[in-house]
C-alpha cells in the first residue's frame, strides 16, 4: 500500500495530475460498484423467477395429488360414491353369477372318496303363484308290480322349473259380421275398434312393447328388427321407426296432460345430461340434451318429464316452465338463470354441493370437510 503523498512538496502540474488521477479512479471504481448493482438486481430477478416456478410447481402438485386422490376414490372407494344402484346390481350379478360357477366346477371335481360336506339349506324362493302353470304328469310305464299285484297311488312329488318362450307372435282376426234386414235391405255391421295405427297391422300391445324394449330397456330398432326375424316375422326396421313416431305423435296428448299435471307442484326438481344425436345425412355425431323435470320425492305426485332438444339453450327450459313460479332445484348452470329472472325461485342442489366436499376430503385439503358431508345426507 502506498503512502499518501505530501501535497505540499507538489507542484501545482503535480497536483492537477493528481486530481485527475483521483477522478478516474472515483469513476472507475463507480462503474464497478454500478456493475455490481446490475449484477445484484440480475439474481434478485433470477431468484423471484425460480421462486415463482417453484409455486407454480407446488400448485400443480397439488392439484396432481388432488386428482389422484379423486382417481383412487373413483377406482377404489366406496360404491355408494361411484355407481348408481343399477351399476351395483350388474356388478352383485356377475359376483353372484361367479361363486355359482366357482361352486359348480369344485362339486364336478370333488372324487367319489371325498368326505361330503355338509348341505346346505337352499335360499331359493318359491316362484310367484300368479305364473301361468303347464302340469306334465310322470307316471310309471306300468303299473303292475313285479309279484303281479296292481300297483296303489299313494301320492306324488312336485318340482316347479321356470321356463320362458321369447318372441311367441299371435295373430289377432278381427270378424266384423254382417248383418242385413230382408225386409229393407238394411245393413248392419259392427264398427271398427279404434287403432293407434289406422289400418295398421300392431296391436297395442305389439307397439308398447317396441316402445319398452328401446326406451327402457335400451334395445335398437336393429337388435329389435332381428330378435322377430327369428321368431319368423320379420319386420324392417323403417318399419318400427315409423310405428315409434307414430306412437309419439299420439302419446304428446297425454305428455301435455302430464305437463299440466307436473307444472301444479309448488317444487321441481331440472336437470340436463348430454346424448349424442347423429346428424341427417352426415356420419358424424353431435351433442343433443336431455331435460328431465320431476317432482320431488315428498310429493304425492310421482312424475318425470323428459325433453329431448338439439341444444343446450336455456330457452328450452323457459318453455317448459311457460309462466310457473314455484321453487327450482337444480345446478348452476347459467341456463336457468333467465327462468329466476322471471319470477323462479332457485334451490342449490345439495348433491352438487355435497360433491365437492367429498372431494376436498378425499384429497386431504380440508379437516372440516367431512363434517359437511355426514351433513349432507
Amino acid at each position: 500500500m502506498s503512502s499518501s503523498p505530501d501535497l505540499t512538496q507538489l507542484t501545482p502540474e503535480q497536483l492537477r495530475q493528481l486530481a485527475a488521477d483521483l477522478i478516474t479512479r472515483a469513476e472507475q471504481q463507480d462503474q464497478v460498484i454500478q456493475a455490481q448493482g446490475q449484477a445484484l438486481q440480475q439474481r434478485d430477478q433470477v431468484i423471484q423467477a425460480r421462486d415463482q416456478s417453484i409455486q407454480q410447481r407446488d400448485l400443480k402438485i397439488g392439484q396432481l395429488t388432488h386428482e389422484v386422490a379423486l382417481l383412487k376414490r373413483h377406482k377404489y372407494g366406496q360404491r355408494s360414491e361411484h355407481l348408481n344402484v343399477l351399476q351395483i346390481s350388474l356388478l352383485d350379478e356377475v359376483v353372484d353369477a361367479d361363486i355359482a360357477g366357482i361352486e359348480t366346477e369344485l362339486e364336478q371335481l370333488k372324487t367319489p372318496e371325498a368326505i361330503p360336506s355338509e348341505k346346505r339349506q337352499p335360499k331359493r324362493l318359491p316362484l310367484p303363484p300368479e305364473l301361468p302353470r303347464t302340469e306334465i304328469h310322470h307316471e310309471p310305464d306300468n303299473t303292475a308290480c313285479a309279484c303281479g299285484c296292481q300297483l296303489t297311488r299313494i301320492g306324488e312329488d312336485v318340482s316347479e322349473r321356470l321356463d320362458y318362450t321369447p318372441g311367441v307372435f299371435t295373430v289377432e282376426r278381427h270378424i266384423r259380421g254382417k248383418w242385413v234386414c230382408d225386409h229393407c235391405e238394411t245393413l248392419t255391421q259392427a264398427p271398427v275398434a279404434a287403432q293407434v295405427i289406422d289400418k295398421g297391422i300392431p296391436t297395442s300391445g305389439l307397439l308398447a312393447q317396441v316402445l319398452i324394449a328401446k326406451y327402457a330397456d335400451h334395445l335398437p330398432l336393429y337388435r329389435q328388427e332381428q330378435i322377430f326375424a327369428r321368431a319368423g316375422v320379420p319386420i324392417a326396421r323403417s318399419t318400427l321407426a315409423e310405428w315409434v313416431c307414430i306412437c309419439g305423435v299420439q302419446l304428446q296428448s297425454l305428455v301435455d296432460a302430464l305437463r299440466e299435471t307436473l307444472l301444479s307442484e309448488p317444487v321441481l326438481h331440472a336437470d340436463e345430461t348430454p346424448v349424442p344425436m347423429l346428424s341427417p345425412g352426415k356420419k358424424k355425431t353431435h351433442k343433443a340434451y336431455i331435460w328431465a323435470y320431476a317432482s320431488t320425492p315428498f310429493s304425492d305426485l310421482n312424475a318425470v318429464i323428459y325433453h329431448f332438444t338439439p341444444g343446450r339453450s336455456g330457452q328450452h327450459a323457459r318453455d317448459m316452465f311457460g309462466e310457473w313460479s314455484g321453487k327450482l332445484v337444480c345446478d348452476d348452470y347459467s341456463g336457468y338463470k333467465a327462468s329466476f329472472a322471471q319470477g323462479v325461485i332457485e334451490i342449490g342442489c345439495m348433491a352438487h354441493a355435497r360433491r365437492k366436499f367429498v372431494e376436498l376430503e378425499v384429497s386431504g385439503k380440508s379437516q372440516i370437510a367431512g363434517q359437511a358431508v355426514e351433513y349432507i345426507r
